[in-house]
């Protein structure tokens, strides 16, 4: 029996034609994406650097639609006043419980600016050495690629990983999201079991020429569960 399912889909802007930002963002909003996904990388936690806080500030002035800004950076405490500031209530920011030696205190600033509160978690990390921090958290945003780079391969043991978590969610009070390696046959196999949103990037939406993001978008919603 077939079934609509209410899950959201985000833009991986790492991934935009940055000659274009501005239509990208239109191109995109117009074509119905839930949200855009900001990946924020300080060379250090990751071997990679991404996008920058004024990529932020435009694409916050550019739409009203939510951020997700994924902080893959070393002690996030040190800067995420700067990252609060540039954002408003409805935005939300994952950290990296690893990156920090008190991510609770790091969660903590971020709920009382009224944004709201996420963990992103490796693949190496397993749901155990985050199991305190899933209580005060709205949101997990689930790797399933080591965190760094576009395009990459889908590791298959994060799968045991999701139904882990999907199996506590409601339980502890969060969503659990898909970012890396997205493609449509692993929308088809999580959503139906609880994953509230998945991270796209160049394996489904960036890069497909003479394929508007709106055609893209719709033929996700439209999969048959």
């Amino acid at each position: 029996m077939e079934r609509e399912l209410n899950f959201e889909l985000m833009a991986s802007m790492m991934c935009a034609n940055y000659g274009h930002l501005e239509q990208e963002v239109k191109d995109l909003e117009k074509g119905g994406i839930d949200s855009f996904h900001i990946d924020i990388m300080d060379g250090r936690y990751v071997p990679n650097y991404a996008m920058s806080l004024n990529d932020l500030r435009y694409i916050r002035s550019a739409t009203e639609k939510p951020l997700d800004v994924h902080l893959m950076v070393e002690h996030p405490s040190n800067t995420i006043d700067i990252f609060i500031r540039n954002l408003k209530p409805g935005d939300t920011i994952y950290i990296h419980p690893e990156a920090e030696y008190h991510p609770s205190t790091t969660l903590q600033k971020i709920i009382d600016a009224g944004i709201i509160p996420g963990i992103a978690i490796n693949p190496g990390t397993s749901v155990e050495t985050v199991h305190e921090m899933l209580r005060i958290v709205k949101k997990v945003l689930v790797m399933a690629v080591n965190p760094g780079n576009a395009g990459q391969m889908f590791l298959p043991y994060v799968g045991k990983k999701l139904k882990r978590l999907l199996e506590i969610r409601q339980e502890m009070r969060f969503e659990v999201f898909w970012d890396g390696a997205c493609s449509a046959d692993k929308i088809k196999s999580y959503a139906p079991l609880g994953v509230k949103g998945f991270v796209l990037g160049t394996t489904l939406l960036f890069g497909k020429k003479n394929h508007p993001y709106g055609d893209i978008l719709r033929a996700i919603r439209e999969m048959r569960f």
